[in-house]
């Protein structure tokens, strides 16, 4: 592990937990394109799926807030798996941890780097069905513009370093976050929930306990902590905090608070105002009804805009965790060193260009839904490979005399270790499944692909380093 940091030119400590925290509050944000998903396979049973996939956070997140202290200038996942996996000997050629803990980087990179094309297409069709002068716009041209004016506003607002993104981060989160919970509380105070439509509801009528809806409801699982679990994000500017032992758990656990209610609320009132028929019926977009009938009629264009101001915010956050993932790679050697250059404030620019012109070409897909279920494949193997790493730092004697401000309760190691399973294979298992049912097996391919370019990559990175030494 490179223990360098700001001194000597790498990312700048800058930051505390509450901006930490206020870039990471776009995660619940990330409910809104899949309440109708969700309600179309369990039900009301999706509010369960939901309240158990934050308490999975926190399951995980207690590993991940030790790991942070542990590895005071790791980059969140990335960093963690990489200095444990990648802490070998190192006078192999190929070191297999050292590709191991770079895989798990890898992967937790592809998880969050889609983020950006999902919701730049989202933001998009929202606009056009907002603004009547965009209605003759074909589709793939409002997408490539929106993608780009949102890609160029917040590379030149986070150019400075993280400070500036995280005062967006401020402005974006009461924009997004307020309205959320407003139009989620609405349906209880005018009346409009109606507690039968969850009762009533819980499972499909031809739902059975066997291993098909059982392998359905893991990759619900899966992509519930995509989404559900993703809070961790607050972790990975662990080199950026001022006082990293602190802040990060901090960032974490009032993060994760704030998940539990907002994940729970918004689906149950979803269901609660307007039934499983009524969901489906806009399961794209169940907000914006519930606001019609719970706000008036000013109610449907101030729920485009609240989304639209969530959906930046959580470009903002896939944005700069991906950027400081790829960072965090070529720091570690498991990329090549042109993804680790950084601007003279601290930004990796280099990984931050190339992501976005990555994106741009994920948005000539013009389908969310398969970006998304290939995306989750990598955020399960990233959090797999992640807990297992705890699970060695924990037990590795090597690791012992690290200090740790920050500990997990007693044994927690075997609850990473279930948790680390539970990962992969079985959510993996059933995330495959599930993707088969839903768009056949393109994004499966696409989502092993992405993660199998991985090798040469880090094969030319390994070269790259040898020939430097």
């Amino acid at each position: 592990m490179n223990d360098e940091n700001s001194e000597n030119g790498g990312l700048q400590r800058t930051i505390d937990w509450k901006q930490g925290l206020a870039i990471a509050l776009g995660v619940p944000v990330l409910i809104l394109p899949s309440i109708g998903y969700f309600a179309d396979y369990v039900w009301a049973f999706a509010i369960i799926v939901w309240a158990l996939s934050v308490s999975q956070g926190f399951m995980q997140n207690f590993a991940y807030g030790e790991l942070a202290t542990m590895f005071p200038k790791a980059s969140g996942l990335p960093g963690y798996a990489q200095s444990v996996f990648g802490s070998s000997t190192g006078n192999r050629k190929y070191d297999q941890g050292k590709l191991l803990g770079g895989f798990s980087a890898w992967s937790y990179w592809f998880a969050w780097n889609p983020v950006l094309a999902i919701f730049a297409i989202l933001i998009g069709s929202y606009l056009k069905d907002l603004i009547p002068a965009f209605a003759g716009v074909p589709d793939l041209a409002i997408y490539l513009a929106s993608g780009a004016v949102v890609y160029i506003f917040l590379m030149i607002v986070n150019y400075r370093g993280l400070a500036g993104g995280a005062t967006l981060g401020y402005i974006l989160a009461v924009l997004s976050l307020a309205p959320l919970i407003i139009i989620a509380l609405a349906p209880f105070a005018t009346g409009h929930f109606e507690l039968s439509n969850i009762t009533g509801a819980w499972l499909p009528t031809d739902w059975n306990w066997d291993i098909q809806h059982i392998l359905i409801l893991l990759g619900l699982f899966a992509m519930a902590q995509w989404s559900a679990c993703a809070w961790e994000t607050a972790a990975i500017y662990g080199p950026e905090y001022k006082q990293p032992r602190s802040d990060v758990p901090k960032a974490l656990f009032i993060c994760g608070s704030i998940c539990l209610v907002t994940f729970i609320l918004v689906q149950a009132a979803c269901t609660g105002a307007l039934g499983i028929e009524g969901i489906l019926a806009e399961p794209f977009s169940p907000m914006l009804p519930m606001a019609q009938m719970t706000l008036g009629p000013i109610g449907g264009a101030l729920a485009i805009l609240m989304l639209v101001a969530a959906m930046i915010l959580i470009i903002q956050t896939a944005f700069l965790g991906a950027s400081r993932a790829m960072y965090s790679m070529a720091e570690e050697g498991n990329l090549p060193e042109f993804f680790g250059k950084m601007n003279p404030h601290g930004t990796p620019v280099n990984a931050m260009i190339v992501i976005a012109f990555l994106n741009m070409g994920f948005i000539f897909l013009g389908t969310p839904s398969a970006i998304l279920a290939a995306s989750a494949i990598g955020y399960v193997c990233a959090n797999g490979i992640s807990l297992l790493a705890y699970v060695k730092a924990k037990t590795d004697p090597k690791f012992s005399k690290l200090e740790r401000p920050f500990k997990a309760p007693g044994g927690w190691q075997y609850v990473a270790l279930f948790f680390g399973l539970f990962n992969l294979p079985l959510c993996l298992i059933g995330i495959i499944y599930l993707n088969s049912l839903e768009v056949g097996w393109t994004s499966t391919i696409v989502g092993f692909v992405v993660l199998a370019l991985y090798i040469p990559l880090w094969f030319y990175s390994q070269k790259e380093t040898k020939s430097a030494a």
